[in-house]
């Protein structure tokens, strides 16, 4: 089988909806509005959808993975956003080192874990 894929786009819940929309352009993601109850956000080729729906079950078991060029260079960045400050229930937890490479975390406002990575070379 060829897939030939141009992307693969995750659909993501938001317990409120307004409060994710700013969350992620804060984060700097671009946003799309697609209908009133979902948003396409982007960063460069790479996207997600954002909709206006919360299942508790579904939304505290989303993880994404976003692999990144530099984690020191975007942890500084991300700290410097101040997002929990900004964000009910927004959580940062920093680098941790693995054998395959190094990631930090991001909980967004509905609880969505974020993982952001770079792999060893």
């Amino acid at each position: 089988m060829q897939h030939k894929a141009k992307s693969i786009r995750p659909f993501i819940g938001a317990k409120n909806f307004e409060v994710s929309r700013n969350f992620y352009q804060s984060l700097g993601f671009e946003e799309e509005v697609l209908f009133h109850n979902m948003s396409l956000f982007k960063t460069g080729a790479f996207g997600f959808y954002l909709q206006d729906a919360y299942v508790k079950d579904w939304v505290d078991n989303t993880m994404v993975f976003m692999e990144v060029d530099d984690i020191g260079r975007f942890w500084k960045e991300l700290v410097e956003l101040d997002l929990p400050a900004k964000f009910e229930g927004v959580r940062l937890t920093p680098i941790r080192d693995y054998d395959w490479g190094k990631e930090c975390f991001l909980h967004d406002p509905s609880g969505i874990l974020w993982h952001f990575g770079e792999f060893a070379k």
